[in-house]
């Protein structure tokens, strides 16, 4: 047990982390993470993504998700609603997310984007060791559209 409380959590969560990636503070974001860290993303019928911060052969390093966000879009996040257990570390958070793509991104043509998220999070040592996120996008397309004709790139097909 870390002794934080939910108030803590709720702070690296939405202006430590989210805050970082509306900055696009790359590092500041990385650092929200422990190395060993694990990102998965849930997208309807799509297989799930898995990101590792110590990827192993064949796996995809964490890095490589905010590198895709950040170069391909100025993000927002509001509307936060959250979950804490601070006892047992975990805590889970809905928000709203706006996608503005950038000019040079290849989503610049989807325009923005409207997601409603659900993520989760385990926490060690202060710091998300685990995040899940559920996200739903109306306008991202059926089974059988290429990755990039979904309006967020992710998940993508390996």
């Amino acid at each position: 047990m870390s002794g934080l409380s939910r108030d803590d959590y709720v702070k690296l969560v939405e202006t430590d982390y989210f805050g970082s990636v509306m900055k696009q503070d790359f590092a500041a974001v990385v650092a929200c993470f422990t190395d060993d860290a694990t990102v998965t993303i849930y997208h309807g019928d799509a297989a799930p993504r898995i990101f590792k911060g110590a990827p192993k052969a064949g796996e995809t390093p964490l890095p490589a998700f905010f590198e895709h966000l950040l170069a391909n879009y100025d993000p927002m996040f509001d509307e936060f609603v959250h979950y804490v257990d601070a006892a047992a570390e975990r805590g889970a958070a809905t928000f709203a997310v706006r996608l503005t793509p950038k000019p040079a991104s290849a989503y610049r043509d989807h325009g923005v984007q409207h997601l409603r998220n659900c993520n989760f999070f385990e926490f060690r040592d202060g710091r998300i060791h685990d995040m899940i996120i559920y996200y739903a996008n109306p306008a991202s397309g059926g089974a059988g559209e290429s990755a990039e004709a979904k309006p967020t790139g992710f998940p993508q097909e390996v």
